[in-house]
């Protein structure tokens, strides 16, 4: 996940996580600013993830949201 584009743009993107992975919580999108190692971890711990499937999807969201 690119780090920079993530952390710059935080803020806004949190409520885009928040409405992709609705189990989150906003301590968990305050602590992980942008953390794609943390939000993974997260998705396995809230959904019952893989590690692999977790930052399948972190990438896919990354992917999704630098085409808009």
């Amino acid at each position: 996940m690119n780090q920079d584009t993530i952390q710059g743009h935080w803020k806004q993107l949190s409520g885009q996580i928040k409405e992709h992975w609705g189990k989150l919580t906003d301590d968990d999108l305050k602590v992980a600013e942008g953390n794609a190692e943390y939000l993974s971890g997260k998705l396995q711990e809230r959904y019952g993830l893989a590690r692999d499937e977790a930052m399948k999807q972190v990438k896919a969201f990354e992917k999704e949201i630098r085409h808009h």
